[in-house]
């Protein structure tokens, strides 16, 4: 679990969070929603110590994180796994290698034991064959899918999950979300995912916090969500006309 306790942050005269409270359960997709500036990344970036807030406190399952020594923070940081919205793989190398690198990074097993926990982790995100291909001969939805196999491949206790559609066909956007999810239950991670697509909400979140000029606007599950009376979050979430449609039909049924 992760609780985030007042978080305020700001750059130069620009107040960024204001007073953020949160709390990001195991077990559960965990979605940070709003439009963008609305401090979506920036929240993130401060609980994994990128930024450091004004005030506030980030505690990982009771650590304080701004108060552990450098060794502990080191520590927390081994926990997380991450996976960025353009996926971040690196050309140079094979869908093997690329999972395997944070394993050279981190790990101190044999070489033999890295190459079957990262064979393991390709496995489990349903990709077989493509070890030896590079990012650029795989599609945009087998790119992610390596890329959530290295964000895990360490065992990580916490993902971070940065617009994960970002790019994807609604088709494989799906197989994406209920991935998060299959692994989110499986190894019970606490997971946080950084979104704006509502389809991905809706499919796949569990605790939704919503954002709204750097304040903690809204928090509640996806079925409530649909139900809130809250302006700023309806503006949002119906936005595009779809999730109005969705909600009308849910009244019909």
């Amino acid at each position: 679990m992760i609780e985030v306790k007042h978080l305020s942050k700001r750059f130069g005269d620009t107040q960024v969070l204001s007073d953020i409270s949160a709390v990001f359960e195991s077990g559960k997709v965990n979605q940070v929603i709003g439009v963008s500036g609305s401090g979506k990344s920036v929240l993130c970036k401060c609980i994994v110590g990128l930024y450091v807030p004004e005030q506030g406190q980030v505690l990982y399952d009771g650590r304080s994180f701004y108060e552990l020594e450098k060794e502990e923070k080191r520590q927390v940081r081994q926990e997380i796994g991450m996976l960025f919205q353009s996926s971040a793989l690196f050309d140079s190398l094979t869908v093997l290698e690329n999972v395997m690198f944070p394993l050279k990074m981190f790990a101190t097993v044999e070489p033999g034991e890295m190459m079957d926990r990262a064979l393991h982790c390709l496995k489990r995100v349903n990709i077989d064959g493509k070890e030896n291909a590079y990012p650029a001969e795989i599609s945009g939805g087998m790119q992610k899918r390596v890329g959530i196999a290295r964000a895990i491949a360490m065992n990580p206790k916490y993902l971070f999950v940065d617009e994960p559609n970002s790019g994807l066909d609604p088709q494989t956007s799906i197989l994406i979300d209920n991935l998060i999810s299959e692994i989110t239950e499986e190894y019970n991670t606490t997971t946080l995912v950084i979104t704006h697509d509502m389809n991905s909400v809706m499919e796949a979140g569990d605790n939704i916090v919503f954002l709204h000029q750097g304040q903690a606007w809204w928090k509640g599950s996806r079925e409530e969500l649909l139900d809130s009376d809250n302006k700023e979050l309806n503006e949002f979430i119906f936005a595009s006309g779809l999730m109005r449609k969705v909600k009308e039909a849910m009244k019909r049924g």
